[in-house]
């Protein structure tokens, strides 16, 4: 969120960003009363320029009077760079392993100290996950975010090694043998995770590296299995083939 912009000074640029801001993925749906409160405004100046952001399509309201992101947001959100290019070039190699593998298929960016998950692939038998489009996860609990926390810069892994938040009972939670395993991810070049975001969901995945800056990672896509013990070469060569042809492409 913005903070308190209802103090003196602040413009209505910032007034409106505080309301976009007030949108999440826990908070999708809101009522006035909320959008206020999760913005630091004023009811009243929260509803005028709620009203304003409804005409002008960047909010929508339900009949029930609640306002979720409206047309003209989701449009400007496709269009940025993040899922951009990166988005387009990836679409047909994540179908490929999507088919390949009927599991649950994921690209993802690192956002600061969270994972940013892009696309997401998956069918009526995969494995129910919490991750969806735009939904934001810690980096040390799932497989796309190790590949990303392994590859990130100092002070990165440093921030996510002091905050090892627990998720479920097997999310690792010591900063030393998550310290191993990204040293694990960066020799062996995949990374792996057994329930340690969802019970019953274990992941692969693997760094997506563009062959113009072989240094840098740019992304990771994983899958979502419900075990690990059988398939996991035929699992990570899938991977490894479709992150070899984005890297060509971009």
């Amino acid at each position: 969120m913005a903070g308190n912009t209802s103090i003196a000074g602040a413009t209505v640029t910032s007034r409106v960003l505080a309301i976009i801001g007030a949108f999440d993925e826990r908070h999708r749906v809101l009522t006035l009363s909320e959008l206020a409160r999760r913005s630091g405004l004023p009811v009243a100046t929260t509803h005028r320029l709620a009203a304003e952001l409804v005409a002008g399509d960047a909010l929508a309201r339900r009949p029930d009077g609640r306002f979720v992101v409206g047309r003209l947001l989701w449009e400007a959100g496709l269009r940025a760079p993040v899922t951009g290019r990166l988005k387009q070039v990836a679409e047909p190699f994540l179908h490929d392993v999507y088919a390949a593998t009927l599991a649950t298929v994921h690209l993802a960016v690192r956002d600061g100290a969270q994972v940013l998950y892009v696309e997401r692939m998956a069918g009526r038998a995969s494995v129910p996950i919490v991750s969806t489009v735009g939904s934001r996860l810690p980096l040390h609990c799932t497989g796309v975010g190790k590949v990303l926390l392994a590859h990130a810069p100092d002070d990165i892994a440093a921030e996510s090694m002091s905050n090892l938040v627990r998720i479920t009972p097997h999310t690792i939670t010591s900063s030393e043998v998550l310290a191993r395993q990204l040293e694990d991810i960066r020799a062996r070049g995949y990374a792996t995770t057994s329930e340690e975001m969802s019970p019953g969901a274990c992941s692969l995945a693997v760094p997506v590296i563009p062959v113009s800056d072989p240094t840098s990672v740019v992304a990771a896509i994983g899958v979502v299995v419900p075990t690990l013990k059988r398939d996991r070469n035929r699992l990570l060569a899938a991977l490894q083939v479709a992150a070899s042809g984005i890297g060509r492409q971009l």
